[in-house]
């Protein structure tokens, strides 16, 4: 049998050797803003909510904006769910509410700094990036250097695009749950489930899948190979290499990026050493491509994911107390996990909560 838990990914390395610190001692030490794709026009029927919380996840906070407004928590609309351990600042939006009343909202872990008016709903994706102010405590001062090294390597080659620990549920349960679904009878599994859970944990098992290719592929992910296909960062879009040669200074000025797989029925599939790999991470957790077809709910369609991840507007600064603040931004999707993990000593990396 497969491990129970997930893998644990490792730092491809850079410049300068990785060094000791913490991170989410408190909550104020994890600080992240949505970057919205567009926004709200001023007028339209939708009521769009910039809120503040803080050592809250998005699902409680939705549960508090409902009591106070009488509503469902259904109604409410979001491009991305933010960590619990943290300080974030993102839009919530709400039909057929009164601005007035939405800009009085507060909690004892939220506060609401801006209302807008937009002509729809906000929807799961609907946000361009997500901007990180991350506190790292019990640092040296020759990390200041290290730290400053390493990002201007990721801002260069970018930052191996893994999932985080979160993906997979408390200490890998989720992805247990999902491989028992693909295994097993996933009707019945669906029957007993939630959709939304039964979703999370076949995503954990996707998640799984494109981990291992990352792994396997970790020091050639700014690399093309003959049957890749590439996405392209400006709009998503794959297409297959055939000259990965006459490809590579594409990929080099990161307009193209080798991509992996999220499995399912509706994912293109690459040709050559590519197809190989990947074929090699879903056998090692016993899986076979038909057991994604065909799930409850339509679920798990399958899709490709870029291996690594642009890192932009990177900085570095020593605070007064000993600690190091940095600040990046990703593209939505990408987890601050992946950046930290580059930086940081994994003997004693740790992500909060």
């Amino acid at each position: 049998m497969p491990p129970r838990t997930p893998t644990r990914p490792v730092p491809r390395g850079g410049p300068a050797a990785p060094f000791r610190g913490r991170y989410k001692v408190a909550p104020e030490d994890f600080v992240v803003e949505e970057v919205p794709a567009y926004v709200p026009a001023g007028n339209g029927d939708h009521v769009w909510l910039w809120v503040e919380k803080r050592g809250l996840s998005t699902f409680d906070l939705l549960h508090g904006l409902a009591d106070a407004l009488d509503r469902d928590e259904r109604e409410f609309g979001v491009a991305g769910l933010k960590d619990a351990q943290a300080v974030s600042r993102q839009w919530i939006s709400i039909e057929h509410a009164d601005p007035a009343r939405c800009r009085e909202l507060a909690g004892e872990r939220f506060r609401v700094l801006d209302v807008k008016r937009h002509v729809n709903k906000l929807r799961m994706g609907h946000l361009r990036a997500n901007r990180f102010a991350i506190t790292l405590r019990g640092t040296s001062a020759d990390d200041l250097a290290a730290a400053q090294q390493n990002l201007a390597e990721l801002a260069r080659r970018g930052a191996p695009n893994y999932f985080g620990e979160q993906r997979f549920g408390k200490r890998g349960a989720n992805l247990q749950k999902g491989l028992d679904v693909l295994r097993g009878n996933a009707r019945q599994f669906a029957a007993r489930m939630p959709r939304r859970v039964f979703g999370l944990v076949l995503s954990a098992v996707q998640s799984e899948v494109f981990n291992r290719v990352v792994m396997a592929r970790l020091q050639s992910l700014d690399t093309l190979l003959p049957g890749d296909l590439a996405w392209k960062h400006d709009n998503g879009a794959c297409f297959p290499v055939v000259d990965a040669a006459a490809e590579q200074p594409r990929c080099a000025a990161f307009a193209i990026s080798p991509s992996g797989p999220m499995p399912g029925p509706e994912m293109t599939l690459p040709t050559g050493e590519p197809a190989a790999i990947e074929a090699a991470a879903l056998a090692a957790l016993e899986l076979r491509p038909e057991q994604f077809a065909n799930l409850p709910f339509n679920l798990a369609r399958g899709e490709r994911r870029p291996l690594r991840v642009p890192v932009t507007e990177v900085a570095a600064e020593a605070l007064a107390d000993g600690a190091l603040r940095l600040s990046f931004t990703l593209p939505k999707g990408a987890y601050a996990t992946s950046v930290l993990r580059e930086l940081l000593d994994d003997t004693i990396w740790f992500g909060g909560d």
